[in-house]
């Protein structure tokens, strides 16, 4: 039998996809095995994920299995739906566990994650066996209210249509229904004071201060009870059982102001922190807003104002002064300064003329534009950044991993301790039944991990908000908590550290060439090309007005340079290197001396041959971004010891630039490969390394390091898709910020984690020493939820102020 395989990249196959990791690739393999010829499928890790499979060429040809493989990889998008459901987050983080395991046994799901903090449930499954109207209908059942009308790029947002009005009954008049929540609170809380006042003052009789206090279980216990029982029904305990639990026993023993204040104190808290809650996430949902619904546009000769989703790619939209740009495009007429602070972070307004890229959501400041659209309101840069941010809050930091391990076990546990609290002593003579039940009450809201289940989440949906309102794209908080770790930092050069914006300096022909015939001959050639280099060389003969020859295509030499055929004669482009390993070259050492003493200025230097003869020499020069040393500066202010540069041009250039720039160490010379074997050394030796670049020439770099950062992301969907945090302008300036803003996190996530932790020992410790009483052990839960929830909003009001040190910049999180 022979066996032979084809790899095919995931996008092309299932553009949906974008982890990996993702069950519904297992699906798809598990269904190509199916097809005689083929043995195996899996997915191929590595710097861009490729779906592998096996076959035998004898009973499936290749054409046949890559028409087979795209068939069922366009098959398989319309049956398996990924799908993000927002929600009503007036629940638990237990409740959005119960959720979770609830999604995952119904037939045909594949994956199901709930951020409770975000107000998100991300499914896939299989629309054969499985509806969207059936995971609603569960999620209605558990209490979590799907929100139909949430803004994407083109929707009104759900703050104005479909507003949450949790578990209020549809029959309420809307004002009432708008602040539900808040009327069962004050409720509760009215009820539960009028019957301890009464009874502790005006000697209110024992029956009418228990119809109080009744009053006041409903109020503070409707809304936990909506989404908790059912769940109880269906065998899922959480934390809402816990607390409705003490409640119960509460009264049992004949402690009704106890239970009645245990719940009004719960349903307070929980209002809290969801209004808390609400504004990292009215954070996020404020870029909704950003996009206007229409346009304004000719049609027929008039101008009309028609929705932004009927536009069309070459249309022209008309913005007059003060207005939102509702589309991406390019400038057709008019000048103007235009603030793109809301997408690229941008402090100060830019100017705009006609060929200028303009952007969806930012202002016209000026003067009137006509705009032509260049991207579908699907895909402009606005949207793709909403689609990024949301997609962000599906993945798990670090922390939250853990967090999630650490209550996998320690729920079970202390349901098993309260077990034994309330039987054991009774039965060994230490207590009486009445207070070992009272004790094991205690333990249950003493061990309720809710501060620590919703700590983490929401820092990190603070973090990604607030970074995405400054022009900075985190795209998860696994990389918001390793951004803020790092303390290696590799750069390219040409486009990140310099301004990749190239110019001749010196144009040196040898004896027997021109200067005409050495430059036409480079310019015919690198004209087929991008690069910065040679588009310098392309400029300055379109300057010189030379003729240009015919070329043929281009092969690139990675690493060294270009080769290409004039008049049926070779021709080369590119450094020393590449012509020392030609055979049919004699370098004569004052060619060399020539390139050696350029090269010191810190040039970069070409030699150009025709057939085997060498015209001369080319050199350009780039200059250092304005401001670069400053914001290396900060970066190492903040921690950040290594400052490494990577770039495949020579040491005597590169240490030129790293003097002006002030990176701590050079790697010069690098083919591609080597920038990625570096990476990994550097992993070795550090551990965490970011790589910065423009997302395209270091695509695999970027993919490498622990985190990418990709320079301007509002320009190039490449750096969007490629990079873990996108600069959204082509700035560096805002790469402080990002680690500040990323060590700031760690910091708020780190002391939510021991305030969680710390309340629950503490409480644990006096509930089974009998030293607190259930009132204050709900104080203490409560309080350290809403403190975790608080002491996240912070990270709302960050900032990062330039030349602070390490102290100063800790402070900017107040």
């Amino acid at each position: 039998m022979s066996e032979k395989k084809l790899k095919l990249d995931i996008p092309l196959v299932l553009p949906e996809i974008e982890d990996e990791h993702d069950r519904c690739l297992d699906t798809l393999g598990k269904e190509l095995m199916l097809h005689k010829g083929i043995f195996q499928a899996h997915v191929k890790e590595g710097t861009s994920p490729q779906l592998c499979i096996h076959y035998d060429p004898n009973l499936i040809t290749l054409k046949e299995l890559e028409t087979l493989v795209r068939q069922s990889g366009s098959e398989f998008t319309r049956r398996y739906r990924h799908e993000r459901i927002p929600f009503d987050s007036h629940v638990s983080a237990d409740a959005a566990g119960v959720l979770t395991e609830t999604l995952y046994k119904l037939p045909g799901m594949l994956h199901a994650s709930i951020n409770p903090a975000a107000g998100l449930a991300f499914v896939a499954y299989d629309t054969s066996r499985l509806k969207k109207t059936d995971i609603e209908y569960q999620m209605r059942k558990l209490g979590f209210e799907p929100l139909t009308h949430v803004k994407t790029a083109s929707h009104k947002s759900a703050g104005e249509h479909g507003h949450d009005h949790g578990s209020a009954p549809g029959f309420l008049p809307h004002a009432l229904r708008e602040n539900w929540t808040y009327l069962l609170v004050g409720l509760a809380g009215l009820c539960f004071l009028s019957g301890w006042i009464g009874q502790s003052f005006f000697g209110l009789h024992e029956d009418q201060t228990r119809i109080l206090y009744m009053i006041a279980y409903l109020a503070g216990g409707y809304d936990i009870a909506t989404h908790a029982i059912p769940a109880l029904f269906r065998g899922k305990f959480d934390t809402d059982i816990l607390m409705l639990a003490a409640a119960l026993g509460a009264a049992l023993l004949g402690e009704w102001a106890e239970g009645a204040f245990l719940l009004f104190l719960f349903s307070l808290g929980h209002a809290g922190e969801h209004y808390a809650l609400d504004r990292a996430r009215n954070a996020v949902n404020a870029l909704a807003k950003l996009m206007p619904d229409t346009a304004r546009t000719r049609r027929g000769g008039e101008i009309v104002e028609i929705p932004v989703d009927e536009l069309r790619i070459g249309d022209l939209v008309l913005v007059p002064p003060g207005d939102r740009l509702p589309v991406d495009g390019e400038v057709s007429k008019g000048r103007s300064a235009v603030d793109q602070s809301p997408i690229t972070g941008e402090s100060i307004p830019v100017d705009k003329q006609p060929g200028d890229e303009v952007f969806a959501g930012s202002i016209n400041i000026e003067g009137a534009l006509d705009i032509k659209v260049t991207r579908l309101s699907r895909d402009n840069t606005l949207h793709r950044i909403m689609e990024m941010v949301a997609n962000a809050q599906s993945q798990h930091s670090p922390t939250q991993q853990f967090t999630r391990r650490f209550t996998a076990w320690f729920v079970p546990a202390i349901l098993i301790l309260v077990a034994l609290t309330i039987i054991m002593p009774p039965l060994l003579g230490w207590m009486d039944w009445q207070r070992s039940f009272y004790t094991g009450m205690l333990l249950l809201v003493a061990a309720s991990p809710c501060a620590l289940a919703i700590g983490t989440p929401a820092a990190v949906l603070a973090g990604i908000a607030q970074a995405a309102r400054n022009g900075v794209l985190i795209k998860g908080g696994v990389h918001l908590e390793n951004l803020g770790a790092i303390r290696v930092m590799a750069f390219d050069k040409t486009g990140t550290l310099t301004e990749g914006s190239f110019q001749i300096t010196d144009m040196l022909p040898m004896p027997g060439s021109t200067l005409e015939e050495l430059l036409a001959t480079a310019a015919a050639v690198e004209q087929q090309s991008n690069h910065p280099i040679a588009r310098a060389v392309v400029d300055k003969a379109k300057e010189l007005e030379l003729s240009l020859p015919p070329a043929g295509s281009m092969e690139n030499l990675a690493g060294r340079g270009i080769l290409s055929m004039i008049d049926a004669q070779p021709v080369l482009v590119g450094s020393l290197h590449l012509f020392r390993d030609t055979d049919w070259y004699q370098i004569d050492p004052s060619f060399e001396q020539q390139i050696s003493t350029l090269e010191a200025e810190g040039k970069t230097t070409m030699a150009v041959s025709k057939g085997k003869r060498i015209l001369g020499i080319l050199a350009v020069a780039d200059s250092p971004r304005p401001g670069i040393k400053e914001t290396l500066q900060q970066l190492r202010n903040l921690g950040i010891e290594k400052l490494i540069m990577l770039t495949g041009d020579n040491r005597k250039v590169a240490e030129q630039i790293a003097r002006l720039t002030g990176v701590t160490e050079v790697q010069a010379e690098l083919m591609p490969e080597d920038k990625l074997l570096f990476i990994d050394r550097l992993k070795e030796a550090h551990g965490k390394v970011a790589m910065t670049g423009d997302g395209v020439n270091d695509a695999p770099a970027l993919a490498t390091a622990t985190v990418g950062i990709a320079m301007g992301g509002a320009g190039t969907a490449v750096a969007l898709e490629t990079a873990d945090v996108a600069l959204m302008a082509d700035d560096l300036g805002k790469l402080p910020f990002a680690v500040g803003l990323s060590r700031a996190s760690r910091r708020i996530i780190a002391q939510n984690l021991g305030i969680s932790l710390g309340v629950i020992l503490f409480l644990l410790i006096a509930a089974l020493g009998q030293g607190i009483s259930l009132s204050s052990t709900v104080i203490f839960h409560e309080g350290s939820t809403i403190i975790v929830v608080l002491n996240a909003l912070r990270l709302l009001r960050y900032r990062y102020a330039i030349h602070e040190d390490k102290a100063s910049e800790a402070s900017r999180c107040p």
